[in-house]
């Protein structure tokens, strides 16, 4: 393995199934007047990460060329391009880390997320953040305040998939949220939901260190469903919570299939359903529940406009702390054992740390 010391742009790449490599690549130079050259600092490891080095793919997302991983990012500016204003080099920023085309449909509708061409970091062929320099259009990047760390910055990725989800909930002060999944985004969906105005998130989830974790993080209660029906376990979440005839808004971030069936039974009539969670492509759906109460179903994917500054306002406000969700932080060099441990479920978010300049 070629040294960070005399490495240029030394990267973590996947070859394939659980086989992983250092290699240094060339610098990557600016292609556009408004780009920027970032060293980045650190950087989260996601489950989309875990899976592709797990699987080699996710659904037609397949790993067909070595790629790098990484996209939960944060870093330095060390280079601008000439037609760039808002930033200068030595400027912190978090790196938002997926490119729209900017001309399709969804694009000009103000839903570049949806970009028919989106080129995302370390989604097949595009290669991730995980490497010693990185870059990005200005406007993809937010300067991050004085009071915020990089290690903050790389958390802005998943805060912003959590701020997107309560977006599309449209979740408003006084109403009752139950969010399915207290893994990093559902505990994030939490606090947004919470800094919102919520009176009153419940988090969800199987793992009793999870929710023993959420009861201290923008929580008013936590809820461990048994192995009965959806629809009990919705009955005995309402009573215990005082929801009468149901909860405003239901959240997944979990994927589960059980978990989908307990939100829709959970819900009031009237209520919003928003899926954040990928779990299997096809499921069982309680399709007259949700016809019957005239529920707002949703989806969520990614982020869009707005998500990733409300994101960096939120933690810098104070209304949303995401130090409390970083585990620890690696070496870069010690990248792959903390892909293993991440695997193996141990904390809630590790980061691996850039190269410095």
């Amino acid at each position: 393995m070629t040294s960070a010391a005399t490495a240029k742009n030394l990267s973590f790449v996947l070859e394939g199934i659980h086989k992983v490599k250092f290699e240094d690549r060339p610098i990557p130079t600016l292609q556009n007047p408004h780009d920027v050259l970032i060293n980045v600092r650190y950087t989260g490891i996601c489950g989309s990460d875990v899976h592709y080095w797990e699987h080699g793919s996710i659904g037609p997302f397949v790993v067909k060329e070595p790629m790098v991983l990484g996209h939960e990012s944060a870093g330095i500016i060390t280079q601008i391009g000439s037609a760039v204003t808002t930033l200068k080099v030595g400027d912190r920023v978090a790196m938002e880390p997926g490119i729209p085309c900017r001309r399709c449909t969804p694009c000009k509708s103000g839903s570049y997320n949806l970009c028919i061409d989106m080129a995302f970091a370390a989604t097949p062929p595009y290669d991730g953040t995980l490497a010693k320099y990185y870059t990005l259009p200005e406007d993809f990047c937010y300067k991050l305040p004085d009071t915020l760390s990089l290690q903050e910055g790389a958390l802005m990725e998943p805060l912003s998939v959590a701020v997107h989800i309560v977006r599309q909930a449209s979740v408003t002060p006084g109403q009752s949220v139950v969010v399915f999944g207290a893994g990093p985004v559902g505990l994030l969906c939490c606090a947004v939901a919470t800094a919102f105005g919520a009176s009153s998130v419940i988090a969800v989830d199987i793992q009793q260190n999870r929710l023993d974790f959420a009861k201290g993080y923008a929580t008013t209660s936590t809820f461990m469903p048994e192995k009965v029906s959806a629809i009990e376990n919705a009955e005995r979440m309402k009573r215990e919570n005082n929801l009468g005839a149901g909860a405003d808004v239901a959240i997944d971030a979990s994927g589960a299939e059980p978990s989908v069936h307990t939100g829709i039974h959970v819900l009031r009539n009237g209520g919003t359903y928003v899926q954040g969670g990928m779990g299997r492509s096809e499921i069982q759906f309680p399709i007259m529940a949700a016809c019957s109460k005239e529920l707002t179903l949703k989806g969520s994917f990614r982020y869009g406009s707005g998500d990733y500054k409300l994101a960096v306002e939120l933690v810098a406000g104070g209304k949303v702390d995401v130090k409390k969700l970083i585990t620890g932080s690696v070496k870069f060099e010690e990248a792959e054992q903390a892909f293993k441990e991440v695997k193996a479920g141990k904390g809630i978010k590790t980061l691996i740390e850039g190269i410095e300049e």
